[in-house]
């Protein structure tokens, strides 16, 4: 398989984008970054690379095993590069859809997630464990089609790349056609928002119409302001606590749960609970669109648990 990849090249681009934001932030005096949590999303991305180094050499066997079983000779003409993104950024929605929505994904997902703090270094917190998770099979279809692991590999590359810049508050909203094609960072804001109307909405890697189709697209409100990090935010710069602190606590609660609901904390959404005393993103929605329904009644207040969604 051919070395190139779309992210080496663009580290230049990352860090002219870095610089100009952090001169903007300055210039309007907001506080979009804090150099402890910046220096935490600095080390996740430095880890993730190592972590991609060490492993990627058997994702690429894996795939290049599942090639030899594929479909159909498609082999490198024009027409499959373009066929070959689109179907590449379906698939990440799905992987990225279970991120969220499956704790074993979560657990190392939740890293991307944990900054309080929205601007271009947030998009460098990726996972240290994602290999473990196994995320990389939701593309293995592809190449059991007959997209050959390489050209996977790189319309990957060329979606992670295209992520980076919609980290930020920088850009506001885009000409309406837009945003109603791509992922954008209005789009994506609300994807990193813990607001409970936000809450695991905007999944698109490059495509936000994947999101229109599948209900689970959330646009972004200007009467609403938008707190980032997750419902039970970390509360330390400790870069090794948040890359396994989900980890952690997923394990401890596995080793606590009675045996019909070990399985159940791994693979039931964040924030699960076999007694109920805990609450999923989605008990989080509903119980907010109770107190926001015309003529509601009160909610009974949310118990002052541990929350993990």
């Amino acid at each position: 398989m051919p070395s190139f990849s779309p992210v080496d090249y663009a580290v230049p681009v990352f860090v002219a984008l870095l610089l100009l934001e952090i001169g903007w932030a300055a210039r309007r005096s907001r506080r979009s970054y804090e150099w402890r949590d910046t220096a935490v999303s600095l080390g996740m991305g430095l880890g993730s690379t190592v972590a991609g180094a060490l492993f990627g050499g058997i994702v690429a066997a894996v795939s290049l095993w599942v090639y030899d079983y594929r479909l159909f000779e498609i082999g490198w003409v024009w027409w499959a590069w373009p066929v070959c993104f689109v179907l590449d950024d379906l698939a990440y929605y799905w992987i990225h859809r279970a991120g969220h929505r499956v704790r074993w994904f979560w657990a190392s997902h939740v890293n991307h997630h944990s900054s309080q703090h929205y601007n271009l270094s947030t998009a460098l917190r990726q996972s240290w464990t994602g290999f473990f998770t196994l995320g990389f099979t939701f593309r293995l279809p592809l190449v059991l089609i007959g997209f050959h692991p390489a050209m996977v590999a790189i319309c990957a590359g060329f979606n992670l790349v295209y992520q980076f810049w919609i980290h930020t508050e920088a850009v506001g909203r885009l000409p309406r056609w837009v945003e109603a094609v791509m992922n954008t960072p209005s789009h994506h804001r609300v994807h990193h928002a813990t607001n409970p109307r936000y809450l695991d909405r905007n999944y698109a890697g490059v495509f936000i119409v994947w999101d229109r189709l599948f209900g689970t697209f959330e646009p972004e409100r200007d009467d609403e302001a938008i707190r980032y990090g997750i419902v039970h935010q970390l509360g330390s710069f400790n870069l090794l606590w948040a890359v396994f602190h989900e980890l952690i606590g997923m394990a401890r609660d596995v080793a606590a749960a009675p045996w019909r609901h070990k399985l159940s904390y791994m693979l039931r959404p964040p924030g699960w609970s076999h007694d109920n005393s805990r609450a999923t993103s989605d008990a989080l929605r509903a119980r907010w669109a109770e107190r926001h329904a015309p003529d509601a009644a009160p909610a009974e207040p949310i118990a002052p648990h541990r929350v993990t969604a």
